[in-house]
């Protein structure tokens, strides 16, 4: 693992394996930080997703919107992302308006912001910042002075959890098969099972498809981490045969040994037991392709492809199963189209 030089003094917690991390992320049992994809177990994806079910139902009322306001008015957020909650949420998003600019370390940088924010989200395109962040926290935790929790909210290459979280609630709530108009004699369901008998709710046992970037995408690494802990889950990589876009053998490693059956396609037309990959799937998602990692290499290796493969239309969606998912991180690429708008109106986007 390359270590950038600036955060030497962390080295060899960095270099450590992840699940000897896990315990310096929390305090007294509960989460302290939020990293990495693997912080989370089911019993505390299904706590989360009740507890966002109940703020939906409390947010339509003018009152619950109040009352949920009120929640943490007292505390500050910093830096990059809007809430409900009521957190103030102050931005830096141009290091040239801070010290930075004038040759303070970004490590300092969050040492000093933390003196006034009650919580640090990150995004950063430097690999491990957020991390070194998180025992920077626990060493000052450690001298009696402030320190703060670090939430991962996107780091370099690496991963996304606060995205996976996201796209977890939207794929449980999509196997729930709840619609409004739900009742004693139809229920969505039921008529989806009429066409389809062996669907069940939930996401155990779903054939999940990931298609776009899939070695520079932290987003589709931290999800398919996250719904590796459901059960007999299938999940398809569809992405050119190219170093920096297929599928990275960590991962696939790592999803095999918790029991994932991994399948990886060259488009949505390979055949899967006979079967094109488009029309088994429960669940698709999308992700553009990553250009602004890209080599000099990689950009004259790419104006050679025929991405057509790696693009969703009309065509390939009404070949879906009428309950599958399709889902996309965002933001999407309008040049590439690897999904076109044209595509919201389905009742399959989420």
């Amino acid at each position: 693992m390359d270590i950038d030089p600036g955060f030497v003094e962390y080295e060899s917690r960095l270099s450590r394996p992840l699940n000897l991390k896990i315990p310096d992320l929390q305090h007294g049992g509960r989460l302290r930080h939020v990293l990495f994809a693997s912080q989370f177990n089911l019993p505390l994806l299904d706590r989360l997703g009740k507890v966002a079910d109940r703020i939906r139902t409390i947010a339509k009322s003018r009152e619950g919107h109040r009352f949920l306001n009120s929640l943490l008015s007292h505390k500050r957020a910093m830096l990059y992302f809007s809430q409900i909650l009521g957190i103030a949420c102050n931005e830096v998003r141009d290091p040239s308006t801070s010290s930075e600019s004038k040759g303070e370390s970004p490590l300092d940088s969050i040492r000093m912001f933390s003196s006034y924010f009650d919580l640090v989200i990150m995004r950063s395109p430097v690999s491990q910042f957020a991390e070194c962040c998180a025992y920077m926290m626990n060493e000052l935790e450690q001298e009696d002075r402030r320190s703060v929790p670090i939430v991962n909210g996107g780091s370099g290459k690496d991963e996304h959890p606060t995205q996976a979280l996201l796209d977890m609630y939207t794929i449980q709530r999509a196997f729930e098969f709840r619609h409004e108009r739900d009742s004693s004699q139809w229920t969505k369901y039921d008529e989806m099972r009429s066409k389809y008998p062996n669907v069940r709710r939930g996401i155990d046992h779903k054939i999940i498809g990931f298609c776009g970037d899939l070695r520079r995408g932290r987003t589709m690494r931290s999800l398919a981490q996250l719904l590796a802990l459901h059960q007999e889950m299938t999940m398809i990589f569809i992405a050119p045969k190219h170093p920096s876009l297929s599928m990275p053998d960590d991962l696939k490693q790592l999803l095999i040994d918790t029991g994932v059956r991994v399948i990886e396609a060259d488009s949505f037309e390979t055949p899967i037991g006979g079967v094109p990959v488009i029309e088994q799937l429960d669940c698709l998602y999308m992700t553009r392709i990553q250009t602004e990692h890209n080599s000099a290499q990689d950009k004259a290796d790419f104006a050679t492809f025929d991405f057509s493969n790696y693009k969703l239309n009309r065509g390939l969606v009404q070949r879906m199963k009428d309950y599958a998912a399709i889902l996309h991180p965002f933001p999407r690429d309008k040049e590439f189209g690897e999904i076109p708008p044209s595509i919201d109106r389905d009742p399959r986007a989420h």
